[in-house]
C-alpha cells in the first residue's frame, strides 16, 4: 500500500452555520423539538433568521467541523463537500482552508443557495439545529476525486449525507475507492432522528463492511437496534462492525471491537457553553489517535479533550489548538 498524502479526508454536507444564544421560549414559539436537527426549506430559513437575534458566523457541516478539528492536531487533511459559488459559498471555503484543510470541490454555477444551519443554542448549553441544506445536496458521485480518497489513510462519511439520492452515491462510490486502495471507511451516524430514518440502510453498511468504524452517542445507538437497553446494543455493534465508538456525554465513551470493550472518562470541563460539535470534535480526536497508531485508550482520551475545548464556547470548531493543548495534557501528537 501506498503511503498516503492525507490523513482523513471528510465527506460531508457543506453547510454554513449560524449560531445564535436563546431560550426555550424560542424554541417553542418556532414549534422546535430541543436537542434535534430539522431539516426545513428556504422560506422557513429566511423566517427563523429574521426572528433571531445576534449571530456567530462560520463555515461547518458535521464532517467539516471534525476535519478542521484534525487540521487542528497536526493532521494532513481534505474535505470534499457541495457549495454555490455565492457570498456564503465564497466565505466557507476561504474558512476551511483557512484552517488548514485542503478543500478543491468543484462549486455550483446555478441551483440552490449554499446551506446554512441555524443553530439555537439555550442557557444549558444545548443545540438545537435547523438545517437547510441547499446546495449540499448537489454533490455527486461526480465531485469524489479518486486519486484524492485513494491518498488518504482513513475517509470520513457523515450520515447526515444519506438522506439525498447522489450523495449517497458519492459515498458509496468513496467508500468502496478507500476499500481498494487498502484504506479504511469511518461512519458518524450523525443524528438519532437520521438514524430513525435509514435505520436499515446503516446496518447494512456496517454487516456488509461497507464502513468500518462507526461513531454514534448513546441516542443514536439506541435508536440504531431499537432498544434502551445500552449492553444489549453495545453486544450488537461490536458483532456488526469491526471498531465502534459510543460517546456518553460526562460519562466519557466506550471502544467496542471484537477484542473487547474498554471505557474512556470524559475530560473534565469548567462549564458547558454549547454542545454544538461535541460529537465532531470527539470524532477528530479519536480518529488522529488511529492514524498516529496510539491504541484506542489514548485515542479516546484526544477524542475527550476535543470534545471538551470545543464545548466550553460559542461554536463547533476549537478557539486553541488541539496540538498543543493535547501537549499541555500528555496527549502523543
Amino acid at each position: 500500500m501506498t503511503s498516503a498524502k492525507y490523513d482523513v479526508l471528510g465527506i460531508g454536507n457543506a453547510i454554513f452555520d449560524v449560531l445564535v444564544q436563546t431560550d426555550e421560549g424560542f424554541l417553542a414559539a418556532h414549534g422546535m423539538t430541543k436537542g434535534g436537527m430539522s431539516l426545513i426549506d428556504e422560506a422557513r430559513a429566511a423566517e427563523i433568521y429574521r426572528d433571531m437575534g445576534p449571530a456567530v458566523e462560520m463555515s461547518g457541516g458535521s464532517a467539516a467541523n471534525t476535519i478542521v478539528g484534525l487540521a487542528s492536531l497536526g493532521a494532513r487533511t481534505a474535505y470534499i463537500g457541495k457549495i454555490k459559488d455565492d457570498q456564503i459559498g465564497r466565505l466557507y471555503a476561504h474558512d476551511i482552508r483557512a484552517a488548514g484543510v485542503a478543500f478543491g470541490t468543484a462549486a455550483a454555477a446555478d441551483g440552490p443557495a449554499t446551506g446554512c444551519s441555524y443553530i439555537l443554542v439555550t442557557p444549558d448549553g444545548e443545540r438545537t439545529m435547523n438545517t437547510y441544506l441547499g446546495a449540499a445536496q448537489q454533490l455527486t458521485s461526480g465531485d469524489i476525486d479518486a486519486a484524492e480518497v485513494a491518498a488518504s489513510s482513513i475517509v470520513y462519511l457523515e450520515g447526515y449525507l444519506w438522506d439525498p439520492k447522489d450523495a449517497k452515491d458519492a459515498f458509496v462510490k468513496a467508500a468502496a475507492i478507500a476499500h481498494q486502495a487498502g484504506r479504511q471507511v469511518a461512519l458518524t451516524l450523525s443524528d438519532s432522528f437520521c438514524v430513525d430514518r435509514y435505520r436499515g440502510e446503516f446496518l447494512e453498511l456496517m454487516r456488509q463492511a461497507t464502513v468500518d468504524l462507526v461513531f454514534a452517542n448513546e441516542a443514536e445507538l439506541h435508536s440504531l437496534y431499537e432498544t434502551s437497553d445500552f449492553d444489549a446494543a453495545l453486544r450488537q455493534l461490536r458483532s456488526d462492525v469491526g471498531l465502534g465508538v459510543v460517546t456518553r456525554s460526562e460519562k466519557g465513551c466506550v471502544v467496542a471491537s471484537k477484542d473487547g470493550v474498554s471505557a474512556v472518562p470524559a475530560f473534565p470541563v469548567r462549564a458547558i457553553v454549547d454542545t454544538t460539535g461535541a460529537g465532531d470534535l470527539f470524532a477528530a480526536g479519536f480518529l488522529f489517535g488511529l492514524v498516529r497508531g496510539a491504541g484506542y485508550e489514548a485515542a479516546g482520551r484526544l477524542g475527550a479533550l476535543a470534545a471538551a475545548e470545543v464545548i466550553q464556547h460559542i461554536g463547533a470548531r476549537p478557539q486553541t489548538s488541539l496540538k498543543e493543548l493535547a501537549k499541555a495534557n500528555g496527549l502523543p501528537v
